[in-house]
């Protein structure tokens, strides 16, 4: 991996999200980096990129639009596509789980949960989320314009003071990556901050300082490019606004009501067992590190929790179906815009061909939760590495993978975007 990806991949790292999604709060050392799904788009419309990396996988048996019984036969497929995937793009250990009402469940995990000691990867392994966690900080938000607090188009200006446009730039285009602010993790000095101490915890207030210094990048609404800056924003407008600390909030009034277990959102590096250790390649060096104890904080409101199996197969379905929101103000969360070929971006949400949901990645680890509205189908894989392969996010790799055998006409993929600000 080049100087210039690591430095990018670290800011995605807060991606801690969907895309390389640079997809997503995740972050990496640093950033894992937004190789969340949206990963590393300016532009709403941008140039044709390269194509996504093609991991061979075994002919699907053809099946109609209907999401296919999860039969013996289909499960054997769907093992041979994700050894596939593993092999090709050398990932030590992969969780996956899928399911849709009537069609039976397929739960499986791959490989190595330590390369170390050789311990297996299992179901029940806690990890951390990434840019998934973009997911729980802007419904916080939507929770506080249901309660009438705040109000999508109010400009971040009226909550946080120093905002370069900050009275022209609302919250709703925070939100939908369409602010015009620059990406801190993509800061030349931050990613060196990061990667020389990836234990040391960072404040909102010092991450927003790396974005500031730089000159915005166009006029808000003007186009797509997903920011973790943006999501560091909204969160400090969810603590303002609620009089408590956003970790507090999120754990209290949205995971709790969501009957999520073992979800999380860390105050420092902590992370609870059992869990898998990671390995990045997003280092100073470009050596692989081992990055499980490294500190989240670099992502916070970006990227920074953590979950399970469970927890994100009940989450799909919450996010996707807004039980936590009003009607009004979930339609508001899946309006999408364009973002990339065949990807739109809703209020902290993808649609990718019909598949809703985020996808994470931060330094070590990777995840995509995504659910199919037509077949009520839920989709979750969480992994212990970031490290890309042929310019794809492993985990684009997996949902592509398996899609493709049982949704043939819901494929997921995410486009190989080219790295950008270095």
């Amino acid at each position: 991996m080049t100087t210039h990806r690591r430095r990018s991949a670290a800011v995605a790292a807060v991606a801690a999200g969907l895309l390389a999604l640079p997809v997503a709060a995740g972050a990496g050392p640093a950033a894992a980096y937004a190789r969340d799904m949206t990963a590393y788009a300016r532009d709403a419309a941008p140039p044709a990129p390269a194509p996504a990396a093609t991991v061979p996988v075994p002919s699907p048996t053809p099946v109609s639009d209907e999401f296919p019984r999860l039969s013996p036969a289909v499960a054997r497929q769907l093992d041979d596509a994700i050894r596939k995937v593993m092999t090709e793009a050398k990932v030590p250990g992969v969780i996956v789980a899928l399911s849709a009402p009537g069609k039976g469940e397929y739960v499986r995990a791959f490989g190595v949960a330590d390369k170390a000691t050789g311990a297996p990867m299992t179901p029940g392994l806690n990890m951390r989320i990434g840019s998934e966690t973009k997911t729980f900080t802007v419904t916080a938000l939507l929770q506080l314009v249901d309660d009438g607090k705040v109000g999508l188009d109010d400009p971040i200006g009226k909550y946080v003071a120093g905002v370069p446009n900050g009275d022209r730039i609302t919250l709703r285009q925070l939100a939908e990556m369409r602010s015009g602010l620059f990406n801190y993790s993509e800061d030349e000095d931050f990613f060196k901050a990061l990667t020389s101490d990836p234990r040391r915890p960072f404040t909102p207030q010092e991450l927003l300082a790396y974005s500031f210094k730089h000159p915005v990048l166009f006029e808000p609404g003007a186009k797509f490019y997903y920011d973790n800056t943006n999501l560091i924003l909204l969160g400090l407008v969810v603590e303002k606004v609620s009089g408590i600390p956003l970790a507090d909030y999120i754990n209290r009034e949205v995971v709790k009501p969501a009957g999520l277990k073992h979800t999380l959102f860390p105050t420092g590096a902590e992370f609870p067992e059992p869990h898998a250790q990671g390995y990045t390649d997003q280092t100073a060096t470009g050596k692989t590190a081992n990055s499980t104890d490294w500190n989240p904080s670099w992502g916070w409101a970006a990227g920074a929790m953590i979950s399970d199996l469970t927890d994100l197969r009940s989450w799909a379905k919450t996010l996707a179906t807004g039980t936590l929101l009003t009607p009004a103000t979930q339609a508001e969360r899946l309006k999408v815009i364009d973002a990339l070929p065949g990807a739109g971006y809703g209020l902290g949400i993808f649609n990718i061909h019909g598949w809703i949901g985020h996808n994470g990645s931060l330094p070590g680890y990777q995840s995509l939760t995504v659910y199919l509205p037509q077949a009520q189908a839920t989709l979750v894989v969480l992994l212990n590495t970031d490290i890309a392969y042929q310019g794809s996010e492993p985990s684009t790799l997996f949902g592509r993978a398996i899609t493709e055998i049982v949704t043939p006409e819901h494929v997921f993929t995410l486009p190989a975007q080219p790295v950008t600000g270095h």
